[in-house]
């Protein structure tokens, strides 16, 4: 693994992986929308002796014209991409709504990995052993696409929203590997389980309900990461896998559903083109 994007990369599993990786001399770029930890995680691959092989790009990737920014800074930055890691993920107790007209957990959880995806694929293609690692909650059957209400404007929720976004980023796993089936890249989507991945973005009294829940119950980031550097370093056979942890997930779910994954893959394009 010599050249690495992170999308969420500046906390939680994605700053771990984006460590472990300037520790093995990898060239790393990530995003993350506070310039604080931006600059702190530059520090630390500084102390590293790694500040020449990482980079930090503030973005809001809520936004489609922040993405695109972050799609020409990497690409300005890596002649190719071995792996790009997504793990940016928020989740809003209240309804809002993006610039693009998005609800913000779905752009955030879905249509910013689309974008990252699509828009890097030339840069994945150059590399040997190509993946892109997708973290959330793959294996998890709850939730769905509310087709013909992608905004949640009726019964919005914080669960809701998030299970919907969740569903579609399993979806982008499956029609991005149907869509590539002559490419070099593999598409994992894998469900770490409980991580204390940090409560930053997370208001008060959720914050400190969640850092109590954190320390009794969640995984620390570098067990939740193992798995996941596993198959960064020795990339799957097939174009898609789904891991739940460890465990293989069955591609066979209704949540993994080829014609639903299609079906929301012409829906996001028409969408962006708009």
């Amino acid at each position: 693994m010599e050249d690495l994007f992170v999308s969420g990369g500046t906390s939680g599993m994605g700053r771990g992986l984006a460590m472990h990786y300037l520790r093995r001399g990898a060239r790393v770029t990530v995003t993350g929308s506070d310039r604080a930890r931006g600059e702190q995680f530059l520090e630390d691959a500084a102390r590293l002796g790694a500040a020449d092989r990482a980079a930090f790009i503030q973005a809001d990737l809520t936004k489609l014209a922040d993405n695109r920014l972050v799609l020409d800074e990497v690409k300005a930055r890596h002649a190719k991409l071995d792996g790009l890691v997504l793990t940016a993920m928020r989740s809003y107790p209240r309804r809002t709504l993006t610039p693009d007209g998005f609800e913000s957990t779905f752009a955030l959880y879905y249509v910013s990995r689309f974008v990252l995806s699509y828009g890097l694929t030339d840069l994945l293609e150059r590399a040997e052993r190509p993946v892109i690692v997708s973290v959330g909650g793959t294996g998890m059957t709850k939730g769905a696409i509310h087709w013909d209400d992608l905004t949640l404007q009726h019964r919005y929720s914080l669960i809701r929203a998030t299970l919907q976004a969740g569903r579609a980023n399993d979806l982008l796993g499956v029609a991005y590997a149907e869509n590539h089936k002559r490419g070099k890249t593999r598409f994992v989507l894998i469900h770490p389980g409980y991580t204390n991945s940090g409560t930053n973005h997370v208001k008060q009294p959720w914050r400190t309900v969640m850092r109590i829940m954190g320390s009794l119950f969640a995984r620390p980031v570098e067990r939740s990461i193992q798995p996941i550097i596993r198959l960064m370093d020795d990339p799957p056979a097939q174009p898609l896998i789904a891991r739940d942890r460890s465990r293989p997930v069955d591609l066979s779910l209704p949540t993994l559903d080829r014609a639903n994954a299609l079906r929301l893959y012409e829906m996001t394009r028409q969408l962006l083109d708009d």
